[in-house]
């Protein structure tokens, strides 16, 4: 069985039921979430030895996380307990032209205030096939960007494939302190991955022809992004989310990848959204599982954007979906039809 290890914050996400807005809510539910957390959740229910990596407190809401991913089957034994909290997000769910909002209440967390002693990534990778991260992980603070140096060091001094989703969060870090750190990760990273305005954020690379904002993008365009990612770091393969934002509840989604040689252009799917947080984690973990399993390029990257087009359809962070399920979206049944 092929093994992942992934290295992240995971967080408390509070939000009002259905579409209530923060003004409005008197009460919030409560799950679990995070980048790197997601992608764990979904390759452990695609039958991979995934691990999730972080620091979490000794009290009953880090519990609470630890079990949120051991009801999945992911591996929590490398979580180091200590510090003082458990970040939390808020979400407000947007619908129709109002968007989704999200406040954040994690500084002090305990991964936040982490250090590389915490980490013996020597013992943590044995055995691995990849590791995984995110660029909201280094956002959290300089230490823990020199824990992901670590890591990636010690992941490729083993041979271990490394992916990372650039994700770039602007209430975490300005464009200029992204670039600067993410330039130092990226040389260690075989798979980046990126929806279509990451590489504009953190690099200044910019796709021509495409305004994300009127749900315009260039296939095109993205091709000269995907290059200009690979000349500049000389990755593996470079994979790109192309969202089209017609409105809060209505995207269309599909994604290219590109092996230094070819491009590859998935379907598109026009989804109806009942929860969108994680989308780009269900993409990176179908890539990371399909990619593991041996699919070629194209199948692979027709998992991913199938995965992650039925993570919208699904409450909470986590990719709730089985291999089956995926494939036979993949597969071109999109129906939505009653299964008996």
């Amino acid at each position: 069985m092929k093994k992942a290890i992934t290295f992240g914050e995971i967080m408390l996400r509070l939000a009002p039921q259905g579409y209530t807005r923060f003004i409005q809510a008197e009460c919030f539910g409560a799950t679990y979430g995070g980048g790197e957390a997601n992608v764990a959740v979904s390759l452990a229910n695609y039958g991979l030895d995934a691990a999730f990596v972080t620091k979490l407190p000794s009290n009953d809401i880090g519990q609470a996380a630890v079990n949120s991913l051991r009801r999945y089957g992911v591996d929590t034994s490398n979580i180091v307990r200590g510090g003082q909290r458990v970040g939390i997000y808020y979400l407000e769910k947007g619908a129709s032209q109002r968007p989704s909002k999200v406040i954040y209440d994690r500084a002090g967390s305990a991964i936040a205030t982490a250090d590389k002693a915490d980490f013996d990534w020597d013992s943590i990778f044995d055995g691995a096939d990849w590791f995984h991260f995110t660029g909201i992980t280094p956002a959290l603070g300089s230490n823990v960007a020199d824990i992901c140096m670590e890591a990636c060091k010690a992941a490729k001094a083993k041979k271990i494939t490394i992916s990372c989703d650039l994700n770039y969060r602007k209430n975490l870090w300005t464009r200029q302190e992204a670039g600067k750190v993410m330039s130092g990760l990226m040389p260690f990273v075989d798979v980046c991955i990126a929806n279509e305005e990451d590489a504009a954020d953190v690099f200044g690379i910019k796709a021509d022809n495409t305004d994300v904002s009127a749900g315009k993008v260039s296939h095109e365009g993205y091709k000269e992004v995907a290059k200009k990612l690979t000349d500049k770091f000389g990755f593996n393969k470079v994979a790109i989310t192309l969202r089209g934002s017609i409105s809060a509840n209505d995207n269309n989604w599909a994604a290219m990848l590109y092996d230094g040689e070819n491009y590859y252009f998935s379907r598109n799917y026009l989804i109806h959204i009942v929860d969108r947080v994680g989308g780009g984690d269900s993409f990176g973990a179908g890539l990371i599982y399909s990619l593991l399993s041996g699919y070629n390029n194209q199948t692979a990257l027709e998992f991913a954007v199938a995965a992650s087009c039925l993570k919208h359809t699904i409450e909470g962070d986590f990719n709730q979906v089985s291999v089956s399920e995926v494939q036979k979206l993949a597969g071109g049944d999109a129906s939505g039809r009653v299964q008996r």
